[in-house]
Order: structure tokens, then C-alpha cells, then sequence
């Protein structure tokens, strides 16, 4: 089956003045025009093309790239509004529309938008949307607590950055947790720091907890399981004693502490330091 709005492998069938004709194991062909015709090339052999529909509703092939494909996030420019929609830069000689009711806020002309791309069951033809929000569901979690996951930054709220989660699910990034500056359509990696118990989700753009931690607070970690939870060293404890049981300096030391203390995965005590 030749899908549109995706990447299709066909085999090269026949050459004509159009250009060639490519085919699936299931009878079904479609054109490749001449304006992306490789220069050499065989009947049988197999090209990797995109298939989507012409400016006459026909699926035509093309070897151009778009920016977006079906079930796909992108920030797009906005090319052109008409009276019927807006239409979007994708990359290919026909642009992809989007129509008013799909508009989150009224496009213009020159504007970037970040937009969702959809086969329309209606017209089957490629449309673009920017109610991003409306293809996202938390119903059914896909990710738990610590995962690393894709991020794609999505629009600013009061308290952070609202994000698309592996495509599938929403979440929010804390403005405590935001440390660098990102922009709309941003591709980042994160971890998820809290599955809320109504499915919404913290997510960080850093590692958590013991996870993000330099190999010094590691190591403590480890010393720490070994010893039953506890070691009888503090921060005020010598630096001789510390390099004797941990073999690091005291300054070293302090800054592990100090990172396991504020991922709260330690307690200091008068005594030591206990593992939570």
C-alpha cells in the first residue's frame, strides 16, 4: 500500500514522458515527475520517495524532503491567507494548507507557527493545525517517573513551558527547571520528574535526582548502600578522615553532599550521613 503523508520504498516500473511510474507489491503506482528523476537509474530498482497530494488532488511522488510528515510536530512560516486558510512552507512545491478552524490564533503572513500535520479523513489530503494540544493525550501514559524522553517546546503558561512528550503525551516544565532559554518548536531531550496523579506530567531538561549528580556523589551513593545507609562523616568532619574512608578532598566532598542533600536522597546528621 502506497500511504500518503509518509516515505515509501517503491520499485522503479516503467519510464515515460512524465517521469516514471513507481509501484508497491500490491499493484498500486504512483508518479515520480521528471524534476526528481535520479540521473541514472534502472526499471526495478527501488527508490525511497514521499508521497502526498498534487495541486490536482493526484497522489504524485517527489524525493524532496518536506519539514513535516504525517503524525508529525514542526514550526512552519507561514507563506500565505487566502480566504479559505493559511498556507504553510513544508518544503515541497505544494504548500500545506491549513484551514481557519485549525488555527489556534488567526495566522499571518511571514509568522512561524508550530503546527500538527494530519490526513484528513474528509478530503484525504495532508492538513496542518496548531490546536497542537488537541493531538496530545495523558489518558493512557506511555512514560513513568525518570524516564528520558523527546521534548518538543510548545507554548509558554504562568508558571513554565507546556512541551509534547514523545509526540503522544503533554507536559510542563516548571520555571524552576527551565536553566537555559528555549524557543517554540525547540527539539530536546528531558526526564520525566512527576507523573501527577492526574496523569500530567513534570518533566525536567536535566537528569533527577542521583541521575544528574557528578561521579563523586555517585561513588557516596555506593558507599553509602555498602555501609547500611550510613557514613560516619560529616561536613564538618576532617579532611583527613575523608580522604581516609572516601579518598577525596573535603571540598570535594562537600559539593557531592551537597547534591545528594538537595535531591533529598541523603540526610546529614550530627553523626553521619544517612541515606533516604
Amino acid at each position: 500500500m502506497i500511504k500518503l503523508g509518509e516515505y515509501n520504498t517503491l520499485e522503479i516500473l516503467r519510464s515515460t514522458d512524465p517521469g516514471l511510474y513507481l509501484g508497491d507489491d500490491e499493484g498500486n503506482d504512483v508518479l515520480l515527475p521528471n524534476r526528481y528523476v535520479p540521473d541514472n537509474f534502472e526499471v526495478g530498482d527501488k527508490l525511497e520517495v514521499f508521497v502526498y497530494l498534487d495541486n490536482e488532488e493526484r497522489p504524485v511522488a517527489t524525493t524532496d524532503r518536506p519539514y513535516i510528515t504525517e503524525n508529525e510536530f514542526a514550526v512552519l512560516r507561514c507563506n500565505e491567507v487566502t480566504k479559505y486558510g493559511a498556507f504553510l512552507d513544508w518544503g515541497l512545491v505544494k504548500q500545506l494548507f491549513c484551514p481557519f478552524k485549525e488555527q489556534a490564533s488567526k495566522m499571518k503572513e511571514g509568522q512561524w507557527y508550530l503546527v500538527y500535520c494530519y490526513l484528513d479523513d474528509l478530503t484525504n489530503r495532508l492538513v496542518a493545525s496548531s490546536k497542537t494540544m488537541s493531538f496530545l493525550s495523558n489518558e493512557e501514559l506511555t512514560v513513568n517517573k525518570f524516564d528520558e524522553v523527546d521534548v518538543i517546546i510548545s507554548h509558554p503558561s504562568e508558571i513554565g513551558m507546556n512541551v509534547i512528550v514523545n509526540n503522544i503525551h503533554s507536559g510542563l516544565i516548571h520555571k524552576d527547571d527551565l536553566f537555559k532559554d528555549v524557543q517554540i518548536g525547540d527539539k530536546l531531550k528531558g526526564t520525566v520528574k512527576k507523573v501527577r496523579p492526574d496523569n500530567k506530567l513534570d518533566i525536567s531538561l536535566s537528569q533527577i535526582g542521583y541521575r544528574s549528580i557528578e561521579p563523586n556523589a555517585e561513588f557516596i551513593i555506593r558507599q553509602l548502600k555498602d555501609n547500611n545507609g550510613v557514613i560516619d562523616l560529616t561536613d564538618r568532619s576532617s579532611p583527613e578522615s575523608i580522604k581516609e574512608q572516601l579518598q577525596m578532598s573535603k571540598k570535594s566532598f562537600k559539593k557531592a553532599i551537597g547534591s545528594l542533600y538537595k535531591a533529598r536522597l541523603i540526610t546529614i546528621k550530627e553523626d553521619g550521613i544517612y541515606l533516604n
